[in-house]
């Protein structure tokens, strides 16, 4: 699953995570009338047009395999926010059993496929942001276990590593002072750190962080997770 950011913002993350899942020994498959996961609604309140679209998602990747998804926000919303919305449906059962088989990507290939190191080399000071929706999952540790495992790889602390970067979708959008306000403080921590990148499992954070330091003409560097994973390999002439 692509997800809407990958479509709009950020092909080369889909890009990466066809090549790494393929260089895993994965066969890709890439239904064509995948759209979105109904985040967007769900955060907003319209449950009944979320349901729409998680219903379309359902349909469009039918059968029993693994459905992997390089965002965390969009993988958390089909195996968590989705039962919620659905707990008084009659098709609850259906959106279950999708749930069950939906995994954010590196919690796949740590927890679904047994890889505990990466091989490769990525010469760079990392500063890993673990999003909200990583929370109460094993996406961020894995994640951690992967890159820390990287030939190269300095993962660096940085203070209130925990809290939320401020975009959380339509918050940015409802309450703009707040979210960049939250911005803001994120990006004086991790910039204390002195990162030569910023690394996250969501796309919707980097963008949000990358465009506020943007904006500051102090821009930063991001990269999502599986990026990382896949320059590795080619700089070690392995893909």
């Amino acid at each position: 699953m692509a997800t809407c950011l990958c479509d709009a913002f950020y092909d080369d993350v889909a890009r990466a995570t066809v090549e790494v899942l393929e260089y895993l020994g994965c066969t890709v498959e890439f239904p064509a009338g995948q759209t979105c996961c109904g985040q967007p609604a769900f955060n907003g309140g319209d449950w009944e047009a979320s349901r729409k679209v998680v219903r379309h998602t359902v349909k469009t990747f039918a059968g029993d395999v693994p459905v992997i998804v390089p965002s965390g926000s969009c993988a958390a919303m089909m195996f968590h926010e989705a039962l919620l919305e659905f707990e008084k449906e009659a098709d609850l059962p259906e959106i279950e059993a999708f749930a069950r088989r939906t995994w954010e990507l590196v919690d796949f290939i740590v927890n679904g496929l047994g890889i505990k190191t990466w091989p490769g080399r990525y010469d760079a000071v990392v500063a890993f942001h673990r999003s909200c929706h990583l929370r109460g999952s094993k996406s961020g540790e894995a994640a951690t276990t992967l890159m820390s495992s990287i030939l190269g790889v300095t993962l660096v602390p940085f203070g209130e590593g925990e809290q939320c970067c401020g975009f959380g979708g339509t918050f940015s959008v409802t309450f703009p002072n707040i979210s960049g306000a939250m911005g803001d403080l994120k990006l004086d921590h991790i910039r204390k750190a002195n990162p030569s990148v910023l690394v996250s499992a969501d796309m919707s954070c980097m963008m949000h962080l990358g465009g506020i330091a943007e904006k500051e003409s102090k821009p930063i560097k991001t990269q999502h997770v599986v990026q990382v994973l896949r320059d590795a390999l080619k700089n070690a002439n392995l893909l």
